[in-house]
């Protein structure tokens, strides 16, 4: 019995320092300012998969320009071997 007491009393008290904070935060216009609330999240989210996107986009950029790099490298290395001789031992 004392344990449904106590579980009652610590969940009264989360219900009320929640319904503080939303006063806190939200004042008397709660309703309202919980539309604006979603559209933030939602600019929010679509800030954040954009700039991941453009990190997508510039790690292949970076990726591939690496790549043509040392594609070039050893196309010089193999045009530099075919040119000079071998020395016979």
């Amino acid at each position: 019995m004392a344990r449904d007491y106590d579980s009652q009393l610590l969940e009264s008290v989360a219900v009320r320092r929640r319904r503080l904070r939303d006063a806190l935060l939200f004042g008397p216009q709660r309703v309202r300012r919980t539309a604006d609330e979603r559209l933030g999240k939602l600019f929010a989210g679509i800030a954040i998969a954009a700039v991941l996107c453009a990190g997508c986009v510039g790690w292949s950029f970076i990726q591939h320009t690496l790549d043509k790099q040392k594609a070039e490298k050893q196309k010089q290395e193999q045009r530099f071997q075919q040119t000079v001789p071998t020395p016979k031992s």
